[in-house]
């Protein structure tokens, strides 16, 4: 099909192509042999009268065209996938729908692990690949890559829509031998103990650091610092050390390991923990059965989630 002289079915090529920026790994992506790749490039440099790779030492770089047309080239693919070749599903129960969702392994552990295990119980036939958030989170989102991506508000990308899911407090967990602690928890004594903080990205910096220096000027004495949330709690056990987590994992691994939560010596601002999916998907009935499920999940009284 075509449409003013452009082949349609190089929309396909050029995202792909936009995406790898190389020949090789497109061409494999595009089950087309290397030749035949460079030969579909060579077209859409014709007809948009633009390089749109160049090759720059031993990368290809996109050109200010190409980088222009990336998002509505996207854009329009995603529209096409949902709006035309996605089937309407009348049974819930016969979905064979795969969705990739992004979330950190904290909403994992209070979250989909329970909601994956329910789902499974209606709809067999439904799949899950769960991401984790990166430096990459919202460029994911906004070209499409994932169904659904929760994560705090400084996350959210506004020109796409996007749900409050809930609030999350912060308390303090210490291991349920350390004594060296009483049932009040001044600033002074938090401050003087060794911490257990979690850092993501290349500025290994805890996001809590950032407030309390803005807050009180003060700094925590980290003494381990790890990768992920789930291991903050593991790292206090047998230790005099203390560390600062979510309220819902806190309460979920003081179910089986030795820890005692106390509240924070502070109040700390809460956290809200946001839906947020590609525009192009507001209107899929898919999607919005998974949003109103974790959405429901999250006001029982009996779930992990909730507050």
């Amino acid at each position: 099909m075509r449409f003013k002289h452009l082949d349609l079915n190089l929309l396909v090529a050029l995202d792909v192509l936009l995406e790898e920026q190389n020949i090789t790994r497109a061409a494999a992506r595009l089950h087309m042999t290397q030749s035949a790749t460079s030969g579909v490039l060579g077209r859409l440099r014709t007809y948009f009268e633009d390089d749109l790779l160049v090759q720059v030492g031993r990368k290809m770089m996109p050109t200010p065209l190409a980088k222009e047309l990336a998002l509505p080239v996207r854009d329009v693919l995603l529209k096409i996938q949902t709006s035309i070749t996605a089937k309407p599903v009348h049974d819930i129960s016969e979905s064979k729908r795969h969705f990739r969702i992004m979330a950190s392994d904290y909403l994992i552990s209070v979250l989909f692990a329970e909601a994956i295990r329910e789902i499974n119980h209606e709809a067999p036939n439904i799949t899950f690949e769960l991401i984790s958030p990166g430096q990459t989170a919202m460029e994911m989102l906004m070209r499409g890559e994932v169904d659904l991506m929760i994560a705090p508000e400084h996350f959210i990308v506004k020109e796409h829509p996007s749900q409050l899911l809930f609030d999350e407090q912060h308390v303090c967990v210490v291991c349920a031998e350390n004594h060296s602690i009483g049932e009040r928890l001044t600033l002074e004594r938090y401050l003087e103990l060794g911490h257990v903080g979690v850092a993501f990205g290349r500025s290994r910096t805890p996001g809590i650091e950032e407030w309390f220096m803005s807050q009180y000027g003060c700094k925590r004495r980290v003494e381990v610092i790890t990768h992920d949330f789930n291991t903050l709690a593991q790292l206090v056990i047998g230790t005099q050390r203390i560390a600062t987590m979510h309220s819902r994992l806190a309460r979920l691994y003081a179910r089986n390991l030795p820890l005692r939560i106390l509240p924070p010596p502070v109040e700390l601002p809460a956290m809200q923990e946001y839906m947020s999916w590609h525009r192009s998907l507001d209107r899929d009935p898919m999607l919005r059965w998974l949003r109103e499920k974790l959405t429901e999940m999250v006001s029982r009284p009996e779930s992990a989630v909730t507050a």
